[in-house]
């Protein structure tokens, strides 16, 4: 996410976010063996030289994709709260939401949202696609573990979701989660 917010620029555009050499990318993947992400995240995913993913359950929440022209991710549309549900019930790794402010908003106002990990990119966007679209309810975070790359000046902040509600709004957590 950038300083000021956003998950991606005005046009969708993310070629601001910075790289750095000391992250690693193998063992964050490794907690996961599950991707949740909404549709304009999954068409990003699909273009030429996007990274792929491997042995991973890809869900997309879409009211307009189809489940025949994707066989290899799972299409959700209506019944996105059961399929999360199920999902968390499942034995295995953790899951993942990837990209989606709008998808993400949805996942902690119903409080399937037990963790959120952020890496905070030293850049200013200006406008564009936010972490959390709005309106949300206010949610209190507990922060775990946090990380500075002094190369690139990424900060990695990892947060528990409280499980107490703050004013009509907050999320619990089962054993995997979004």
């Amino acid at each position: 996410m950038s300083l000021d917010g956003y998950i991606a620029g005005p046009k969708g555009e993310y070629d601001w976010i910075v790289h750095d050499p000391d992250i690693d990318f193998g063992a964050m993947f490794a907690r996961f063996d599950t991707f949740l992400m909404g549709r304009r995240t999954f068409e990003l995913t699909l273009t030429p030289g996007a990274p792929k993913h491997p042995g991973m359950t890809t869900v997309v929440f879409s009211r307009t994709l189809k489940q025949k022209d994707y066989p290899d991710v799972t299409i959700v549309g209506e019944d996105w709260k059961g399929t999360i549900t199920a999902l968390k019930e499942r034995p295995g790794k953790d899951i993942w939401l990837f990209g989606g402010g709008s998808l993400f908003r949805s996942l902690l106002d119903a409080g399937f949202v037990d963790g959120v990990d952020v890496a905070i990119m030293p850049v200013l966007v200006g406008g564009g696609v936010p972490f959390l679209e709005t309106p949300a309810h206010r949610t209190k975070l507990q922060l775990v573990k946090h990380k500075l790359y002094e190369k690139s000046g990424i900060v990695s902040l990892e947060y528990a979701v409280s499980k107490q509600r703050v004013k009509s709004a907050g999320a619990k957590k089962k054993r995997r989660g979004a």
